[in-house]
C-alpha cells in the first residue's frame, strides 16, 4: 500500500488512537531523556556553517549604558576644552552641525567636570570616578572615536542596534543567533536584563530593540526580569503538574509538525522550538536567576545583592548567562542622560557600574572564559563639549566605548576625536564598522551574512562597514 492509500484508509479513530500511543511514548521518552525532547530537526545551527574564518569569541556580554555616556567625564579628556571652559566654542567646529536641544543658542566650552589618571601598565586615561575600570586597563580596548548618526535616543538606540534607523530591521543579537545558533538548549540563545539607578533622566527602552524583525521569531531577544519571577508565567498554575504539562506541549508540537509539513512556514517550527525552550526554562530559569547561591565573596566582588535587580547583580547574571551557554547577553543600564548636573550625577552613575564592570572581567578571566567572550561597554551616543547649562547635550560626532576578551586587543586605546572632544577625526569609527567587527570576531564576514526579505539581500551592516583590524590580536 502506497503512502496517499494508507492515509486515505486511516479513519479518525485509528489516526487519533495511533497519534496518542506515539506521543505518550515521546513523553514517556523524555522523561527518561530529557534531551530526547529537543528534537533535532528542530535545533538551529545556523546558516554560517562552517565558520567564514576562525572565530575569537564564542559570546559577548554587551554592557550597554543607555541614555548616553558623557565621553568627556569618562575615557577622553581633553585639556584644551578645560582650558577654555566659558569660553565660545570655536564655530569652524560647529557651524551647520547637527545639534539636538542646544541649537540656535550660544555655545560655549564646557570643561572635564572630573579628574583623569593614568592607569596600568599601559597607561590608559581614564577619569578617576572609574578606578575598577582603570584596574582592569590592561585588558581593555578604549575606541575614542567613535560616531553615529542620529541624535535622538530612540533612533540612536535602534541604529546601535540593528544597524539601522528603520525599525523592524534584525537586531545585532538576533543576527548573531541566526547565523551562528545557540549553544544551549535549556535556556534562550539571546537574553536581556534591565537595571537602573540614580542621577539622570531615564529613557525608555522598546522591545525592537531586541527583536528579530523579518528574520523567524526564534532569533529575537528574552527579556528576563531582574525581581520577582524572572520570566511571566513561569510557575505553573496549582494543579498543573510538569507530567501533565509535558503531555499538551506534546501534543500540540505534534500537531505543529503535522501543520508545518503541510504549509512548510518557518514561524511554525518557531513555534515547536518555543513550546519546548519554555518547558526546559521553567526548570532551568529559577536556578539561573537566584544568584543567592553564589558564594559571599563572589557578591562582594561584584557588588551585588539577591533580588535587588541592580546593575551589579545583572553583571553576575551575565557570567552565568554566559556558562550555561547563551550567546547574547545584553545589559541596559538606564538614566545616562545628562541634560544637567554632570558634576554631580555622573558619580551617581559611575558608583553604580564601575566595579561590577571590572568584577566582571576579572571573574570571566579567573574561569578561563574571556578569551572566548566579547565584553562591549558604552553607550547609543557621546555628550557635547559645549554646555547646558550645567549639562551636556547629545552629540554624535564623537564618543568613546570600550571592548575587551573575545579576540580585542588589551591596554590600547583606538582613534582620538579633536582638543575640544567635538568631532572623531583620527580613525573614525562608525556604528557599522563596530558591528563587521564583532561579527568578524565570530568568524563571520559581515557581507556574507544575509537575508533575503522582500526581494533584497539584506545585512546588519547594510552597504556598509569595515572590520577595525588594528584593534585584533
Amino acid at each position: 500500500m502506497n503512502t496517499s492509500d494508507f492515509a486515505a484508509s486511516l479513519s479518525r479513530r485509528a489516526f487519533l488512537g495511533r497519534a496518542a500511543g506515539g506521543m505518550g511514548s515521546l513523553a514517556l521518552g523524555a522523561l527518561l531523556n530529557p534531551r530526547l525532547f529537543a528534537a533535532e530537526q528542530d535545533r538551529w545551527r545556523g546558516v554560517v556553517n562552517p565558520l567564514h574564518h576562525p572565530a575569537k569569541a564564542k559570546r559577548i556580554i554587551y554592557l550597554y549604558q543607555a541614555g548616553g555616556p558623557s565621553h568627556l567625564e569618562t575615557f577622553d579628556y581633553k585639556k584644551t576644552l578645560a582650558e577654555m571652559t566659558g569660553k565660545p566654542m570655536p564655530e569652524s567646529l560647529t557651524k551647520g552641525q547637527q545639534i539636538a536641544q542646544l541649537q540656535g543658542k550660544e555655545l560655549k566650552c564646557f570643561g572635564p567636570q572630573s579628574e583623569f589618571q593614568y592607569f596600568g601598565q599601559s597607561g590608559q586615561h581614564i577619569s578617576s570616578l572609574f578606578p575598577h575600570i582603570g584596574s582592569v586597563a590592561d585588558d581593555i580596548c578604549i575606541i575614542r572615536s567613535m560616531h553615529t548618526d542620529q541624535i535622538n535616543h530612540d533612533p540612536a538606540h535602534t541604529l546601535m542596534n540593528t544597524g539601522s534607523i528603520i525599525a523592524g530591521r534584525p537586531s545585532m543579537g538576533s543576527w548573531l543567533l541566526y547565523g551562528l545558533g545557540a549553544e544551549t538548549e535549556e535556556l534562550p540563545g539571546y537574553v536581556v536584563l534591565m537595571s537602573s539607578g540614580k542621577g539622570g533622566q531615564m529613557q525608555p527602552i522598546a522591545a525592537r530593540q531586541w527583536h528579530s524583525g523579518f528574520l523567524p521569531s526564534r532569533f529575537q531577544g528574552v527579556k528576563f526580569q531582574s525581581k520577582g519571577d524572572p520570566v511571566l508565567y513561569i510557575q505553573n498554575p496549582r494543579g498543573v503538574t510538569p507530567e501533565s504539562q509535558k503531555e499538551i506541549v506534546d501534543v500540540v508540537n505534534q500537531l505543529n509538525r503535522l501543520e508545518h509539513d503541510s504549509v512548510h512556514d518557518p514561524e511554525i517550527s518557531t513555534r515547536i522550538a518555543q513550546y519546548e525552550m519554555a518547558f526546559r526554562m521553567q526548570t532551568s530559569v529559577p536556578d539561573l536567576m537566584d544568584i543567592s547561591k553564589e558564594p559571599q565573596q563572589m557578591l562582594d566582588l561584584y557588588g551585588a545583592k539577591p533580588g535587588d535587580g541592580s546593575f551589579a547583580s545583572n553583571c553576575l547574571l551575565a557570567r552565568r548567562l554566559a556558562e550555561r551557554g547563551v550567546r547574547f547577553i545584553q545589559l541596559y543600564h538606564r538614566d545616562w542622560d545628562h541634560h544637567d548636573n554632570v558634576k554631580k550625577d555622573v558619580p551617581l552613575k559611575a558608583q553604580e557600574v564601575d566595579q561590577a564592570s571590572a568584577a566582571l572581567l576579572n571573574d570571566l578571566k579567573e574561569r578561563g572564559m574571556l578569551d572566548e567572550t566579547l565584553v562591549v561597554w558604552g553607550g547609543e551616543f557621546g555628550r557635547t563639549p559645549m554646555a547646558q547649562g550645567t549639562g551636556r547635550d547629545h552629540h554624535i560626532k564623537g564618543f568613546s566605548i570600550w571592548m575587551a576578551g573575545g579576540g580585542i586587543q588589551g591596554g590600547i586605546s583606538y582613534g582620538n576625536t579633536d582638543e575640544f572632544g567635538y568631532a572623531a577625526v583620527e580613525k573614525p569609527v562608525h556604528v557599522n564598522d563596530f558591528h563587521a567587527t564583532m561579527l568578524h570576531l565570530f568568524g563571520i564576514d559581515h557581507r556574507r551574512l544575509t537575508y533575503r526579505y522582500q526581494g533584497r539581500d539584506f545585512r546588519l551592516t547594510d552597504i556598509a562597514g569595515e572590520v577595525v583590524k588594528e584593534i585584533l590580536t
